[in-house]
C-alpha cells in the first residue's frame, strides 16, 4: 500500500547541518532525519533525545528521510511506512 503523504513533501534542502535542537543545547546525536514538510533536522530515535520523532508528534509532518551518507530511505510516520524517493 501506497503512502498517502506524499502531498506532504515540500523540501528537500535540510535548514541546518546538525540536530537543531542538539545544536542550540550542545547535545550529541548518532544519526540525523529530515523533515519533509519544513526542512527541520532533528536527531533519530537511536539518539537520547529522538527529537526528529518529538518534531513530528509536535507538527504532525508525516515523512521524514535519511540525512545519514549512502542512505536514501524515508519514513512515514503516519503510515508506518518505509520508502526510497527516485529523486531528491
Amino acid at each position: 500500500m501506497p503512502c498517502t503523504h506524499l502531498n506532504q513533501v515540500k523540501v528537500s534542502q535540510p535548514n541546518s547541518r546538525g540536530c537543531e535542537e542538539c545544536l542550540k543545547t550542545g547535545d550529541s546525536w548518532v544519526h540525523l532525519r529530515l523533515c519533509r514538510t519544513c526542512g527541520h533536522v532533528g536527531c533519530c530515535d537511536d539518539s537520547k533525545n529522538r527529537h526528529a520523532t518529538k518534531h513530528f508528534h509536535a507538527t504532525q509532518h508525516p515523512i521524514i528521510t535519511s540525512l545519514e551518507p549512502g542512505e536514501r530511505w524515508s519514513w512515514c510516520f503516519v503510515d508506518r511506512l518505509a520508502m526510497e524517493f527516485e529523486q531528491d
